[in-house]
């Protein structure tokens, strides 16, 4: 925690804000400022965070899709499903879902590809949900392939999921040259989209151990999201407080500030505490495991008593078998003793009624 603080720290120390408020001006700031570009003021982000309701909702993949390309690929793209659970946040009161791309989908059939988002959008505002649309992703399988995506494996969390780029691309910055246009086009294509509410520009960055060989890429999207500079903010979350020089460039470059949390109580909101000091709207946009203690019933009231978006990990049970812990495997595929995500069976029906009863009172709905 004493490294989040630091970093927290250097960040306010950094930005323009402070040195607005401290009557502090350097050449240091106004070459940052310039560096910086479009990033939006601290008035002007919380502006735009007053004008949306509370935020609450899931990241969201449907259940039949093991991942992103599964998901966003012609063969596999299942508008039924995503029509169908998408209804089942709308009824709890869920009014925003996180949602990653892949750059492989797009590389296959740029046309279509954005078709198939512009549908999601579609039946995503026929719920009344907005969404925030994920680019870059260093998790899990580091070498996504198109095409048929893998069948899950037994009772491992999130067995399938992807990296965008995914390796040898992500470290190499000679090819990031292929990137920039799949993130443009996109962007372009969607920069003035109301049903889109954010853009959150690279998920974890520095996971799976790629630590700080994943900052040229952070850098790198961040200045071609600028160049577009889409109507919606953008963003990219905190994750691993260790991570000083990541934290630092993510924190200094994002609009409106997005962090992961899966710790219980006291710690979260430590962390909110400290991520305040920046003075922009805060959304949690990962937390929800049930047997670390981070639970709807403890850390979705604390959210919404600090007015910080909640967007818990996981909707329905399906392909990404993340109702199994991280690296607590079930050999013979069977029901945990307590699911770690999701808030509804494939059936429809809430995993637990007093959550989704919770979540609903929460929600006002």
């Amino acid at each position: 925690m004493k490294k989040l603080l630091l970093f927290v720290l250097l960040a306010l120390a950094s930005t323009g804000s402070f040195a607005q408020k401290t009557k502090i001006k350097t050449k240091g700031t106004a070459a940052l400022a310039a560096a910086q570009g479009q990033r939006w003021s601290v008035e002007k982000a919380n502006a735009w965070y007053k004008t949306h309701p509370w935020m609450s909702g899931a990241n969201f993949a449907p259940s039949t899709a093991i991942n992103q390309l599964e998901m966003w690929q012609a063969a596999t793209f299942d508008p039924t499903t995503i029509d169908r659970e998408l209804g089942w946040a709308e009824g709890i009161g869920f009014n925003t879902m996180r949602v990653f791309l892949h750059s492989l989908a797009w590389q296959q059939d740029p046309k279509g590809f954005k078709q198939r988002v512009d549908a999601y959008l579609a039946l995503a505002d026929k719920h009344h949900i907005k969404t925030i649309l994920v680019f870059f992703d260093d998790c899990w399988n580091k070498i996504p392939q198109p095409g048929l995506q893998p069948a899950p494996k037994t009772g491992i969390h999130n067995s399938g999921w992807m990296q965008d780029p995914g390796d040898v691309i992500s470290r190499d910055s000679s090819q990031f040259i292929a990137l920039k246009p799949y993130v443009q086009d996109v962007l372009r294509s969607f920069s003035k989209d109301q049903r889109v509410l954010l853009w959150d520009l690279f998920n974890e960055p520095g996971n799976s151990d790629k630590l700080n060989t994943s900052l040229p890429l952070v850098r790198n999207v961040f200045a071609w999201a600028r160049e577009v500079n889409p109507s919606q903010p953008l963003s990219m979350g905190l994750w691993n407080w260790g991570f000083e020089a990541l934290n630092k460039y993510q924190a200094l470059n994002s609009d409106i500030v997005t962090y992961h949390c899966y710790d219980e109580t006291p710690s979260h909101q430590r962390i909110i505490e400290l991520l305040e000091t920046h003075g922009r709207p805060l959304i949690c946009t990962e937390y929800m495991a049930r047997p670390r203690n981070s639970r709807f019933a403890n850390i979705m009231p604390l959210l919404k008593q600090q007015n910080v978006g909640a967007i818990n990990w996981g909707l329905v049970d399906g392909k990404t078998n993340t109702k199994y812990q991280w690296d607590v495997p079930i050999a013979d595929g069977g029901e945990p003793v307590e699911w770690f995500h999701e808030v509804f069976r494939k059936d429809g029906t809430p995993y637990r009624q007093d959550e989704t009863d919770l979540i609903k009172k929460i929600n006002g709905k």
